[in-house]
């Protein structure tokens, strides 16, 4: 059964096609959400036609965060459909292992692109419709963005900038009554990181590794980061905040 909560509201999730988007774009579709998921690839696609074959209202397009004509067009195809928009959740995100030393200068300038740039770039065209609705952004950061990781260079560096951009973007549109706050998850069990797991030599042993770092023992579960972003979509006294959602990785 549909809740309530987020009824008549309008919401685009970039990179809704897996993990931590998908949940979430389910999540709040269930609050009653009318929700825009936003891939680079297909995937979302079918997120899309899930929420509707279960009752809700979403439409899918697909779209690269980091081209500025894409980014436009997700908030221009989304205003087109619904009218509004209400919350932004700048989930699209990529994971490039390496050091500084070791990761290639496309590398680190696709996850700049990506991780950084696409958050600027939607949320500058999303902006001016949320000062109408006094919206709310929320941003994906990391817990890598306050505790720092090997062999995670560009990654970790572009969730600090994430981090940091979240409390300048609050500081900026605190007058136009724009809440933006950021969640910073542990290791999340999705496709991504299997895909990551499996290029290690031992991907039994890499997983392992990758669960020790959290202090209850587990990885996080992609529905677990989408209760974080429903509780800062909801709650309208956070703002310019990191929620850690990271089973302890960063006591």
């Amino acid at each position: 059964m549909f809740k309530v909560r987020l009824k008549g509201k309008v919401v685009i999730i970039t990179g809704a096609g897996a993990g931590i988007g998908k949940a979430t774009a389910f999540l709040l579709a269930k609050e009653g959400a009318k929700v825009c998921c936003n891939s680079i690839s297909d995937s979302a696609k079918k997120v899309a036609e899930l929420i509707n074959n279960d009752g809700g209202d979403a439409i899918f397009i697909k779209a690269d965060v980091s081209v500025e004509e894409d980014a436009k067009k997700i908030v221009e195809y989304t205003l087109e459909k619904y009218g509004r928009l209400d919350i932004l959740f700048n989930n699209a995100g990529i994971v490039i292992p390496g050091s500084v030393d070791t990761i290639s200068t496309e590398d680190w300038d696709r996850t700049m692109a990506i991780n950084v740039r696409g958050i600027y770039l939607v949320s500058k065209y999303a902006i001016p419709h949320l000062k109408k609705t006094k919206g709310t952004i929320i941003n994906n950061s990391s817990s890598v963005a306050l505790k720092g990781v090997a062999d995670r260079a560009a990654y970790t560096a572009s969730k600090g900038a994430v981090l940091s951009m979240t409390r300048a973007m609050a500081a900026d549109y605190l007058n136009y009554h724009i809440r933006v706050n950021a969640i910073c998850p542990g290791t999340t069990d999705t496709p991504s990181l299997a895909e990551r797991l499996s290029k290690f030599d031992d991907p039994i042993d890499a997983r392992q590794q990758f669960i020790s770092r959290q202090k209850l023992g587990r990885l996080g579960k992609p529905e677990e980061i989408a209760d974080g972003v429903l509780f800062l979509a909801l709650n309208e006294f956070c703002t310019g905040i990191s929620l850690s959602i990271d089973g302890g990785m960063t006591m």
